[in-house]
């Protein structure tokens, strides 16, 4: 699978930004190893998930945690970069284990959390386990995600703070905002696009749910198991039926079951990757026919492979502006804003952001993640490190 592949050219980078730290923990009980790369505070205590998968590494994180670096600048809000991986395949342990290694894990980030990390969901981890997190920590404000009825009261104020959970679909609803701008920049009619969303978890099923509203035709959608494939178009209740259910998006009927990397070759407007990193690679790259591809996930390609569609005529936005509606919503729930005022400000921001990057990316012909890049770059290094 492309996320498996061993990437050897790429490294841990330590340069003018960072990382600040670079933590590995073990539980030698529960025996599992996790990891938390701090890359930069500049701007503020570092912001960014926990995932949980068999195969994290630390590059994996540090990786993340640039982006995340990256991403938060460019929305303008007062985090740092950071991400955490705990090395686990939840699917062979129960739900009592799988706590106990968030219990755990939390317990041993607390001289980092909250002063300098604060979690968030990420694959395989939920509202659920960020309330684990947090009652694990002992502090509110070491996790953001959490259930929307885990409420907090304000000392003095008669007022509660409650979470907003990423499963209100604030990525997946950014993803679609970053897309309605892209589509004037590539001269694609919203209305007759069709989309082909690769994984269909939080990120892709509310890209769907969205896309949907606003008449996109998504025709091809992936899980684990394989994509299926409709150029008439997915229903998105039938499909999200099946999801509910807890079966694989194979059980939907009205669709034709291809290769789950076919997904990537299919001639379509619009490419939505919202999974796992690195599923576009070298084995896939110049197969890709997407007009557009607009990144939900973090990480789905390297930047060589962006440079080569930028080159010939594909329009790349890229996940640290695209996808960046989950970071904001996290900072909507620190600051204690509700899900509409959250859902308003992922809107402004993401609209804001992309619209400013392509039109630079536009005038001066550089690829959009190289101008973000620079306008990232500059907010960071004005502003010396606030960790020491």
């Amino acid at each position: 699978m492309p996320n498996k592949l061993k990437i050897k050219e790429l490294e841990i980078i330590k340069d003018e930004i960072g990382p600040v730290f670079i933590l590995e923990t073990y539980d030698p009980k529960l025996n599992f190893t996790g990891y938390l790369v701090i890359d930069n505070l500049n701007l503020g205590v570092g912001k960014g998930g926990i995932r949980m998968t068999p195969n994290v590494s630390s590059l994996e994180i540090f990786r993340l945690a640039r982006a995340m670096t990256f991403k938060n600048a460019l929305a303008e809000l007062p985090f740092g970069g950071s991400k955490a991986g705990i090395a686990v395949d939840p699917t062979l342990i129960s739900l009592e284990k799988k706590r106990a290694i968030i219990e755990s894990f939390s317990r041993a980030l607390r001289p980092f959390v909250p002063k300098h990390y604060i979690a968030g969901p990420d694959i395989n981890t939920s509202e659920r386990e960020m309330q684990w997190f947090a009652e694990a920590n002992g502090s509110w404000r070491s996790a953001t995600g959490k259930p929307a009825n885990y409420c907090m009261d304000i000392f003095g104020k008669g007022e509660k703070k409650c979470g907003i959970p990423h499963e209100f679909g604030s990525t997946g609803f950014g993803v679609v905002q970053a897309l309605k701008v892209a589509a004037e920049f590539a001269d694609v009619d919203i209305k007759n696009a069709t989309a082909a969303i690769a994984g269909f978890g939080n990120v892709g099923t509310f890209a769907m749910k969205h896309l949907d509203e606003i008449g996109v035709k998504t025709v091809a959608v992936s899980d684990r198991q394989g994509t299926i494939y409709n150029p008439k178009g997915i229903d998105y209740k039938k499909l999200m039926s099946i999801k509910d259910s807890g079966k694989s998006i194979l059980e939907y009927k009205d669709a034709k079951q291809i290769g789950r990397e076919a997904i990537y070759e299919l001639k379509v407007d619009v490419l939505i990757p919202a999974a796992t990193p690195d599923v576009v690679n070298e084995t896939n790259y110049k197969k890709v026919k997407a007009k557009i591809i607009v990144e939900g996930a973090n990480i789905p390609m390297q930047e060589k492979y962006e440079e080569y569609f930028h080159k010939n005529g594909t329009l790349i936005v890229p996940d640290i502006i695209a996808n960046a509606g989950g970071v904001i919503s996290s900072y909507a729930e620190y600051r204690g804003y509700n899900p509409k005022r959250m859902f308003e400000t992922v809107e402004a921001k993401i609209k804001k952001n992309v619209r400013t990057i392509l039109a630079a990316s536009k005038k001066e012909n550089r690829s959009p993640r190289k101008v973000a890049m620079d306008i990232a770059k500059k907010r960071i290094l004005s502003i010396k490190s606030r960790v020491l």
